[in-house]
């Protein structure tokens, strides 16, 4: 871990990611939660700058700080950072949900896989977040260029692939078409696509959105092997942000995704 971060971090400083609108005082974030006990990570483009800055945009201090950054360190570069501020990194990931998670996020998302019998929470953890990119940006991902999306996926799209070939993640969980698109295209493998009439979003005057589950097997992320199969569960909706997701839907999503986690872990 330590020297995948220092890597990243490295990548900050000599300008790699200058014209991406990574955030540079921001520590790269590996995981959300404890990577090495988890069997199950869900997965997302990546982090959100809200998880270093307040909705002013002032960066998060004291009870509320969730990760490390160059003034949280004393730091003016990160090729000055020690072993053991390395270590208070990699801590702030791995101990993300025992301190000022960014619950209005994250429990949702729990809620859809806690039928499979694993959580974010707690003191033997067995879920963790993961992002294809670990960098968070000023800008939303969204709202990024096109040009600067593809540098970042580029520049980093090794990181995810090296995490999960050290852990024992057996099931990914995709929240959103966007991120079923874009893991799609980094492991080269067209996900299993089925029409869920129950997860369409009713809309006024039309016959709604369709719910669609994703599911698959990849083998490798980046040209990387990750030395086994990954099972891949992933729906179209993004529960946090698409308009009209009802209760209806998320229950639909829930026990999809229970029967299927409890599948692969037979």
């Amino acid at each position: 871990m330590r020297d995948l971060l220092r890597d990243l971090l490295k990548r900050i400083d000599d300008g790699t990611l200058s014209e991406t609108s990574v955030i540079p005082w921001a520590q790269p974030v590996l995981s959300f939660g404890d990577i090495k006990n988890s069997k199950v990570a869900t997965l997302g483009l990546n982090p959100s700058n809200r998880e270093f800055v307040s909705a002013s945009g002032a960066e998060l201090v004291g009870q509320d700080r969730r990760f490390q950054t160059l003034d949280s360190l004393g730091l003016t570069r990160w090729s000055e950072a020690k072993d053991s501020q390395i270590d208070l990194m990699i801590d702030a990931c791995s101990n993300y949900f025992r301190g000022n998670p960014y619950d209005a996020w994250f429990r949702a998302l729990e809620t859809l896989f806690s039928g499979a019998g694993v959580s974010y929470y707690g003191m033997f953890s067995s879920a963790c977040h993961l992002d294809l990119v670990p960098f968070a940006t000023e800008t939303k991902w969204g709202e990024l260029s096109t040009k600067n999306k593809m540098q970042l996926m580029e520049m980093t799209g090794d990181v995810l692939a090296h995490l999960i070939r050290k852990s024992n993640i057996e099931v990914l969980i995709l929240n959103g078409k966007s991120v079923i698109e874009s893991l799609q295209e980094a492991s080269n493998t067209t996900l299993n696509k089925r029409v869920m009439p129950s997860w369409s979003l009713p809309r006024k005057g039309s016959p709604g959105v369709k719910g669609i589950s994703y599911t698959g097997e990849i083998s490798a992320i980046s040209g990387i092997q990750l030395n086994r199969k990954i099972s891949i569960l992933g729906f179209n909706h993004n529960i946090q942000s698409s308009f009209g997701v009802t209760t209806k839907v998320k229950t639909g999503i829930k026990d999809w995704i229970t029967q299927s986690a409890n599948e692969v872990f037979c």
